[in-house]
């Protein structure tokens, strides 16, 4: 069977166990999953609208199951979730919009009423509950990421802030895991750090006698605004760290720096770029991307981008077994990844179509 970017129709974990056993695996995965007990999307075995928190969590914890054994043992997993809020004692309520009748004509989905075993307006917490459950069930949680939204979508709500942000968690099934940093490297902030024409730190030489000089450092190293770099401060430590012929640790160096933190340090020194960009920050401000074709909640371009960026080389394959419109496939093309996707509803199948129509020059030249 031909699996290589193309959408695949059906339930997921169905897909997902014919992947297996034809032996696919995939390089990195990007997935925005149904939220819980947030939109009906109209079609029969949909997952997000389990009677409880307690169901929808198992049964995101069997689809990336199913995901970690597609997975090669250097990928990572970047999964989306957002969150809501507890509503027991209500009905479901309506799932109403121009989405929603672009794609289900004026039918008045509602959702199914739903458990939490919450009183009414807790916040119920699903994206750390299932992210939790990953990790036991044996990812490595490795990071958390801010989706923040500066055009979120409005809230009449007068008893708490307007929710601006979604997670994105970065998981891994082995310790060692491919990432790029580099690839997504973001423009520095400090006026230091945006001085044209200064060389990586790694090329300034680390024994020489100036990089001692709390002063010589901040000058030759673009030390960030605010950064105290005087004794007693970030560079100079006191305490049992001041350099005690009695503290073990002391012991280790001429400055009293334990030995793990000066190799943090120096590792630090030499992954900051001073020509003008820094390591990704784990907040991402992103705005909501509007799409006029009929889906619900589309990921933006420049929420998936970075992931795959970071994640994976030319030519890898990018899985998203809730694919949806199809953003996935579309930026994995672009950037000249193949791709593969899962959905349930055959809706989408023409929007992707146009989306992926055109292949990624990078792949084609790959």
């Amino acid at each position: 069977m031909n699996w290589l970017n193309r959408c695949h129709f059906g339930d997921c974990r169905a897909i997902m166990r014919d992947m297996i056993k034809s032996g696919v695996r995939v390089n990195c995965i990007i997935t925005s999953p149904p939220y819980f007990a947030l939109r009906d999307y109209g079609v029969e075995g949909q997952l997000g609208l389990e009677s409880t928190v307690d169901e929808y969590v198992k049964n995101m914890v069997e689809v990336f199951s199913l995901c970690r054994q597609l997975l090669a043992d250097d990928g990572t997993l970047w999964l989306n979730l957002g969150d809501s809020y507890a509503h027991d004692d209500k009905w479901g309520g309506s799932t109403g919009g121009k989405h929603c009748k672009d794609l289900h004509g004026n039918t008045s989905i509602g959702r199914q009423k739903t458990f939490t075993g919450l009183r009414t307006k807790n916040l119920i917490g699903s994206p750390w509950r299932v992210a939790f459950a990953l990790q036991a069930a044996g990812w490595i949680l490795r990071q958390d990421i801010i989706w923040s939204k500066p055009n979120p979508m409005p809230e009449s709500i007068k008893d708490r802030c307007t929710k601006s942000h979604e997670y994105i968690f970065l998981l891994s099934k082995s310790r060692k895991y491919y990432f790029d940093a580099a690839a997504i490297k973001e423009d520095a902030t400090t006026h230091e750090n945006r001085d044209a024409g200064v060389v990586r730190n790694r090329t300034l030489g680390y024994d020489s006698k100036e990089n001692l000089n709390p002063e010589a450092y901040r000058k030759k190293q673009h030390v960030p605004s605010g950064w105290d770099t005087g004794k007693g401060g970030h560079n100079g430590l006191i305490g049992r760290y001041s350099g005690s012929k009695k503290n073990s640790f002391a012991r280790s160096t001429k400055e009293g720096t334990p030995p793990g933190q000066q190799a943090q340090h120096r590792a630090d020194r030499e992954n900051i770029d001073y020509a003008g960009t820094r390591n990704k920050r784990s907040v991402w401000t992103i705005p909501t991307q509007p799409y006029t074709g009929a889906h619900f909640a589309t990921f933006p371009e420049a929420l998936v981008e970075p992931c795959i960026l970071a994640g994976s080389r030319v030519g890898d394959i990018i899985f998203d077994p809730f694919f949806g419109s199809g953003t996935v496939g579309q930026v994995a093309q672009h950037l000249g990844r193949n791709w593969i996707g899962c959905e349930l509803n055959r809706d989408y199948e023409a929007l992707q179509a146009e989306r992926t129509a055109q292949a990624g020059l990078k792949l084609e030249m790959a």
